[in-house]
C-alpha cells in the first residue's frame, strides 16, 4: 500500500543587496544547496535582448535609437537617460515588469525543490513582494566595499556607480526589511561558501 505524502508548500526565500554587494554569488552557492533560483534580473535581461518581448514596446515608448543594431536594449544609452529621468525609469519598468512577473509565476509553478529563492534586486523598493515571501536574506556590506567591487567588476566610473547606488533602496532601508543579514565584507570565498551554507541549513535546505 503506498504512503500518501502530505503537500509541503515550498518555502519562498526573497534574496536582495546593493549593487556589489555580491547577492549573485550567494544565490548560486544556494543553488549548489539544493534551492530553485529565480533571477529576476536574468529574466529582465532576456526580455531585453535581441528577439525579446520588450524589445517592440521599448522601440515604440522611447525610440528606435534605444535598440542596438543587433536587436537588443542599448542598456548604456538606457541607463544615462533613466538616471536624469526619473519618469523614464518609470516608463521602462512599465513595460518590462508585468512581463518579468508573467516568467516568475511560470518558474514558480515549474519548481520541484522544497525552496525556492527570489533573487530580486529591487525586493525592498517594491512592497508588494514581501507578502509573498517566508523570509527575505539581505547580502550587506560597506558602501566602499560595493563602489569598489562594481569599479572592478564592470570599469564604471564614479559617478556612474554612485548614481546605481542613489536609484536602490538605501543600505538602512534593506537592514530594515531583512529577517536575515549575511554580511559579506572581508570574506573569502570559501568563508562565504560557510556563511551561505550555515543560512542554508537554518532555511531546511
Amino acid at each position: 500500500m503506498s504512503q500518501v505524502v502530505p503537500y509541503r508548500p515550498a518555502f519562498r526565500l526573497g534574496l536582495t543587496g546593493g549593487i556589489g554587494s555580491g547577492k549573485s554569488t550567494v544565490a548560486r552557492m544556494l543553488e549548489t544547496q539544493g534551492a530553485t533560483v529565480i533571477d529576476a534580473d536574468a529574466i529582465s535581461r532576456a526580455c531585453t535582448a535581441p528577439g525579446g518581448l520588450a524589445i517592440p514596446a521599448i522601440a515604440t515608448m522611447f525610440g528606435s535609437e534605444f535598440v542596438t543594431v543587433g536587436g537588443s536594449l542599448d542598456r548604456e544609452r538606457m541607463r544615462s537617460l533613466v538616471f536624469e529621468k526619473p519618469s523614464a525609469r518609470k516608463a521602462l519598468e512599465a513595460i518590462v515588469h508585468p512581463l518579468v512577473g508573467n516568467e516568475i509565476r511560470r518558474q514558480t509553478d515549474a519548481a520541484a525543490t522544497h525552496c525556492i529563492v527570489f533573487d530580486i534586486p529591487l525586493l525592498v523598493e517594491s512592497p508588494r513582494w514581501r507578502i509573498q515571501l517566508d523570509r527575505v536574506l539581505v547580502i550587506d556590506c560597506l558602501p566602499t566595499t560595493q563602489s569598489h567591487r562594481v569599479r572592478e567588476r564592470s570599469g564604471w566610473s564614479d559617478e556612474t556607480i554612485g548614481a546605481a547606488m542613489r536609484s536602490q533602496a538605501t543600505r538602512a532601508q534593506r537592514l530594515a526589511a531583512a529577517d536575515v543579514v549575511l554580511f559579506n565584507d572581508g570574506l573569502s570565498l570559501e568563508q562565504l561558501e560557510h556563511a551561505v551554507a550555515q543560512v542554508a541549513r537554518a532555511f531546511g535546505l
